[in-house]
């Protein structure tokens, strides 16, 4: 269920809402846990059970853990991580590595399964080893409640794809929270401005691109193949911030408070900053239990860059099972790399800026074609023929994929996703503004969700990129 459907917004939704807000204080997570085990049912019916054995299995392991010392501590703990990540790599690269084997053997060694990805399973799994790892360095106290642990973990607004919420987070909300009216209409703010996004924006980019990019490439002309990418970097950012928005949003409403995910990553001036603004709450949890764990940037040098690149491989295959993730990983942990020998020599003055903005922007444009091509094969193919400047087909004609609309809609979405917030910063601060919303604000939200409405009702074209993973 797509927060941007009709079943959620106007059945799902309100019904749980309601209900909720009737419910005494006491009764809230048992109800806000049954609503998020349908909400994941209505799209994984089997895989629910998945979700729930992992749930218990990792309860008890919190349990045996917690008084426990020194080696056996770390013991339950490596059982407890392994076991997670079992599940994860078998649900998820199994076929992967299947394949891998079998054209490196030349023959079938083994037989390919061709395994469901169960929906959120990168996302609650990492969720579930943040609280094992904290409770292990004794960060967290162990939740004696299976109950809270289970709506931690399987909580509807961020269960299909993120954001990412270490435990210790919302500790304290998931007992002690309190729901205002300042706070929901906070929520329902952030939530509309999420749809906003991901309806009018993503949505209408998706459809070119999609058009574009599934045309046989010999077909297709040079410059459609660059415009279809720009466009695809814009619907990757404003389709997952956006979710990120509605998921941050549907928190508030439920006296949740989740971190940001995303600081308008396009204004970066290196891929450093591109991580620190770009899917936040996986860049943190790398940092947290994999960069920091390997040594950080504290052994030197050299070994700063291998944990870099571990960390990187890692993000690759996290975001797919694919070797076009892992190079994409690999093309970002390589300038990531460069960054740390040569950015910091560099003078620090506005024309160096804008040389390292539009570095940044290139290099985060070609990832992209990576990432989006669906094989390694078929990225490359599409960088050698954007470079090739050929006209392609006659019959195709610009026209055909949105013409003059959708360039007027990227100029619009170029300019919100940061250009206009650095320039306006009073408008940025409003657009965040927990504490009020002034009678315009109200009425630009109000034709923003009657045009996101009147959009899904004409346009059933709905996609989500992050589901996937």
């Amino acid at each position: 269920m797509l927060f941007s459907s009709m079943e959620f917004l106007w059945l799902f939704l309100p019904i749980v809402l309601i209900v909720n807000r009737l419910l005494p204080r006491k009764a809230n997570n048992v109800w806000l846990l049954l609503a998020s085990l349908f909400f994941y049912a209505f799209g994984e019916p089997v895989y629910i059970l998945l979700m729930l054995c992992s749930i218990f299995l990792n309860y008890i392991s919190g349990i045996i853990m917690d008084p426990l010392q020194n080696g056996k501590r770390k013991l339950a703990l490596a059982i407890t991580v392994v076991v997670n990540l079992g599940l994860l790599g078998y649900f998820k690269y199994f076929d992967f590595f299947v394949n891998l084997l079998n054209l490196l053997s030349g023959r079938e060694v083994i037989a390919v399964r061709n395994i469901a990805l169960p929906i959120g399973i990168s996302f609650y799994t990492f969720q579930i080893l943040s609280y094992i790892i904290d409770l292990y360095r004794r960060e967290i106290k162990v939740q004696k409640n299976p109950l809270n642990l289970a709506l931690y973990i399987s909580f509807f607004p961020q269960l299909i794809a993120g954001p990412i919420v270490n435990y210790r987070d919302i500790e304290y909300d998931l007992t002690n929270r309190t729901v205002t009216l300042e706070k929901t209409a906070y929520g329902v703010k952030r939530f509309i401005y999420g749809l906003s996004k991901k309806v009018l924006f993503a949505n209408t980019f998706a459809l070119t691109a999609d058009k574009i990019l599934e045309l046989p490439l010999l077909d297709v002309p040079s410059s459609y193949l660059w415009f279809a990418y720009l466009l695809y970097a814009l619907q990757i950012y404003f389709d997952f911030s956006g979710y990120s928005d509605m998921a941050i949003g549907l928190g508030k409403i439920f006296g949740f408070t989740f971190l940001e995910n995303f600081n308008y990553p396009y204004l970066s001036s290196s891929i450093t900053e591109f991580w620190r603004r770009w899917h936040i709450s996986l860049s943190t949890w790398f940092r947290n239990y994999l960069y920091i764990p390997l040594g950080g940037n504290r052994k030197g040098l050299l070994r700063t860059c291998l944990n870099l690149l571990i960390v990187f491989v890692c993000t690759g295959l996290w975001h797919g099972a694919g070797l076009n993730f892992l190079f994409w990983g690999l093309w970002h942990g390589f300038f990531l790399i460069i960054e740390r020998f040569r950015l910091k020599k560099l003078p620090k003055n506005k024309a160096v800026r804008v040389v390292r903005h539009v570095y940044t922007l290139i290099v985060v444009y070609f990832g992209w074609v990576f990432f989006r091509a669906g094989s390694i094969t078929r990225a490359f193919s599409t960088i050698v023929r954007m470079f090739s400047f050929s006209s392609g087909n006659d019959a195709i004609y610009f026209e055909a994929f949105g013409g003059t609309a959708v360039v007027l809609v990227m100029a619009i979405a170029i300019f919100l996703s940061g250009p206009l917030q650095e320039l306006f910063p009073k408008f940025k601060r409003k657009l965040y503004d927990e504490t009020s919303t002034g009678y315009l604000q109200i009425a630009v939200l109000a034709v923003m969700f009657f045009l996101s409405i009147v959009s899904l009702v004409s346009d059933s074209y709905n996609p989500f990129i992050y589901f996937r993973f």
